[in-house]
């Protein structure tokens, strides 16, 4: 209970301590605190008013979907943009924008074009709008201050309109850049591929039946040819036996001839006719053994019996007339004349000599000229693994640069498609959502947030003049002060005796106080009313 008691007057005692003191410095701390606050918010109205005119730019995404045509614009959109950015924050382009508007005429009158140009850059603010979750640049704001709305307004509808064009220009110069890249390496590649095709044309025709896809071909010729010099050996050594045929029947002719003419006893009959017609007979025999006796071969072996038996004839005939050898002078004339009848037969059997031998000879050219053909198709046959490897390797270059020429072509051709787009302005542009407003409130200075921060001061400097004071005085105002200056407990205390006129002057002071704290009170909430209302 006493505890309780000494803690209650404790209590009691600081009360009564800040009392007093709010009594006695509460004016005090009141009139710094609206010196304090008056000071700042009657400072912003001298600040001149800065309005500022904004607008959303929307970035649209091309009409044409991308599977159809690809846009051939590299980099990033913030990355393009910034550039854009840095291209309209220029001095030349901002100096423009100056002259034009005729923006800052005092700033331009005691500062340099490079301080103007800052200025201006400081009055220009450029906010990113992204999309939630996906962090996707979708729009961005401009906004430009000034201290006229409508210049605002017309700085900001030309910052617009700058990027806008800006965003462009920039797309179709990039555009048409790397279309006119691609088509030089499209020209540099058709004239490597020429070069290749020209390389290529030389070869098959400097190797004209050589080359690999010719091997078929030329192993058939090579067995054709194979076949037809076989055939003709075979014709060469039939056309020989012919000769020798031929040259004993000739032979045997004349020794007939000359016997019956020197009245000599003449052989029997024509031997190599004879075994010529044996064989004949012979051959006839095994041909229609095997074949038909309308093939080709049977008749035209009969056809050769036929002539050697009417050959046979005709000799036999020959020299039955061939008239005996002459008796006397008178006989001559009759025996040139049956030497003259029975030169025929020989003038025929030398005739199918001569061209006998002929036949000889050409069916040697024949022979020499396909034996050449033979050794030519089979050096090529032999240089065909040789053809193939630089055939391969030509091939293989043709092949490379076709391909290269072929694709670039093709992505040629998709940048010129995008390049279009972007020339009738149907891929990624710039889209003004809201206009440039005008503004009709000042966006600077902020009055109403000026008038707190001067609240805060006011509070700040009052409290610390009230609580300096209350310090600095050196009067005792309590039993709590006694005690620090007399090391003594405290048995009684006289209360304060005011007579009529200090009591008077007592409540005036508190009035006063009073109605000071309601008037700072009511003139910084209207004064702060009335900052809101005007911006």
């Amino acid at each position: 209970m006493p505890e309780d008691f000494e803690e209650s007057v404790s209590q009691d005692l600081n009360w009564q301590k800040y009392a007093g003191i709010w009594r006695r410095r509460g004016l005090l701390f009141f009139t710094a605190l609206f010196v304090g606050w008056i000071a700042v918010w009657g400072g912003s109205w001298f600040m001149p008013s800065i309005y500022r005119s904004g607008t959303l730019i929307l970035i649209e995404q091309p009409t044409v979907p991308q599977q159809f045509v690809v846009p051939n614009i590299a980099g990033d959109l913030q990355d393009r943009l910034n550039t854009i950015t840095q291209q309209i924050l220029s001095r030349t382009r901002l100096w423009h924008i100056i002259g034009n508007l005729n923006l800052y005429p005092d700033e331009r009158q005691r500062m340099t074009a490079d301080d103007v140009v800052e200025r201006m850059r400081k009055d220009i603010e450029i906010e990113l709008v992204r999309s939630p979750g996906r962090d996707e640049l979708t729009s961005f704001n401009v906004y430009f201050s000034a201290r006229d709305p409508r210049v605002a307004q017309q700085v900001t509808s030309e910052l617009t309109n700058l990027f806008i064009s800006e965003n462009l220009e920039v797309r179709q110069q990039e555009s048409e850049n790397t279309t006119a890249f691609l088509a030089s390496q499209v020209e540099q590649a058709r004239q490597s591929l020429a070069e290749q095709e020209e390389k290529v044309r030389e070869f098959k025709e400097r190797h004209l039946g050589e080359l690999p896809g010719q091997l078929q071909s030329n192993l058939q010729i090579l067995e054709g040819l194979q076949s037809q010099l076989h055939a003709e050996e075979d014709a060469l050594e039939r056309a020989k036996q012919q000769n020798v045929y031929l040259d004993s029947l000739l032979t045997q002719y004349r020794t007939v001839q000359k016997s019956g003419k020197t009245g000599e006893a003449a052989p029997e009959g024509l031997p190599a006719l004879d075994h010529e017609l044996d064989r004949l007979r012979a051959q006839l025999s095994d041909l229609l053994s095997h074949y038909t006796e309308r093939h080709p071969d049977v008749r035209k072996v009969r056809e050769q019996i036929a002539q050697d038996e009417k050959m046979k004839a005709r000799i036999l005939a020959d020299l039955r007339n061939t008239p005996a050898a002459p008796q006397s002078g008178n006989a001559i004339g009759a025996s040139d004349e049956g030497e003259a009848k029975s030169s025929a037969p020989m003038a025929e059997l030398q005739s199918q000599l001569k061209v006998n031998q002929i036949e000889v000879v050409n069916r040697q050219r024949t022979i020499e000229g396909l034996k050449a053909d033979i050794g030519q198709y089979q050096a090529r046959l032999n240089q065909a693994p040789l053809m193939e490897q630089q055939l391969a390797d030509l091939t293989r270059g043709y092949d490379q640069s076709r391909a290269n020429y072929d694709s670039l072509l093709a992505k040629k051709n998709d940048s010129a498609l995008a390049t279009n787009l972007e020339r009738q302005q149907q891929g990624e542009h710039f889209r003004i959502l809201d206009p440039p407003s005008l503004p009709v409130k000042p966006y600077s200075p902020d009055r109403l947030k000026l008038s707190g921060v001067g609240l805060l001061a006011g509070l700040g400097l009052g409290l610390l003049l009230a609580l300096g004071v209350e310090v600095t005085d050196d009067r005792i105002y309590g039993e709590e002060g006694f005690r620090q200056l007399v090391p003594m407990d405290v048995i009684a205390e006289i209360p304060n005796i005011f007579n009529r006129r200090e009591e008077t002057l007592r409540r005036r002071r508190l009035w006063l106080q009073w109605a000071t704290a309601v008037a700072v009170v009511v003139t910084i909430v209207a004064a702060s009313a009335v900052s809101y209302l005007r911006g």
